[in-house]
């Protein structure tokens, strides 16, 4: 089965009121075609559940422009300080976590389990309000996995059958992301016929993924969102 599509017949997958997981860091890994496409559809109240809110006016930053998002839940707000603003300002709810609890709540929803108990957070502000458990003798937090309805990804390589290979630290969290939502699109810079990737380059089964797009935007290394000319 061939899951090519084209960024804007896929992107309206995504409804009003969603939960919707997106892979980066800071802007590397994130699926920048796929995001922008988003910041043309009349969707709202969204919670984005990412690592952060992309930078000022790039990335998911566009999107906090537009209030588009209801709440964020992530652990590194700060490379975007609009987003404290939007936060102060009462335009945005934010629910701050430890990236490693982060991590691991996209795995454990994507692998099937409820939740988990962890010492990280133990006696701070992050650990109000939540269940405590002893263990051991000692005390522990727990937190619940996490799903999405639909997951924004970026990979470097894809097959017609949609399995997915990264490039480097571009990896970030799109693997895991790719196991916890109902409906996963992947955002690929080169897509190649089946059985030119290798199984030892494939991190992402195509059993994950419904449905691939070709990159039309890029991160350049000075940092700049650029057009990607597809050969």
């Amino acid at each position: 089965m061939n899951k090519l599509t084209k960024p804007n017949d896929i992107i309206s997958k995504i409804k009003t009121g969603d939960t919707v997981m997106v892979g980066g860091f800071g802007l590397v890994g994130a699926p920048l075609t796929l995001i922008d496409q988003l910041t043309k559809f009349e969707v709202k109240d969204l919670t984005i559940i990412s690592n952060n809110l992309g930078e000022p006016g790039k990335g998911l930053g566009i999107l906090l422009r537009q209030g588009k998002i209801k709440k964020a839940i992530g652990s590194y707000f700060t490379s975007n300080r609009e987003v404290g603003d939007a936060y102060n300002e009462g335009k945005v709810d934010i629910q701050l976590m430890p990236q490693g609890t982060m991590s691991e709540s996209i795995r454990a929803g994507g692998a099937g389990i409820g939740g988990y108990y962890t010492k990280t957070s133990v006696g701070t502000e992050l650990a109000k309000g939540k269940e405590t458990r002893d263990i051991n003798g000692e005390t522990y937090v727990f937190e619940p996995g996490l799903k999405a309805n639909v997951s924004l990804i970026k990979a470097a390589k894809a097959d017609t059958l949609g399995n997915l290979s990264y490039y480097k630290t571009a990896r970030n969290f799109n693997p895991m992301m790719a196991t916890a939502a109902e409906f996963v699109i992947a955002e690929v810079d080169e897509i190649v016929e089946v059985g030119q990737l290798s199984p030892e380059e494939i991190v992402t089964p195509h059993l994950y993924v419904d449905a691939i797009v070709t990159s039309e935007l890029i991160l350049t290394r000075e940092g700049v969102v650029a057009r990607h000319e597809i050969k």
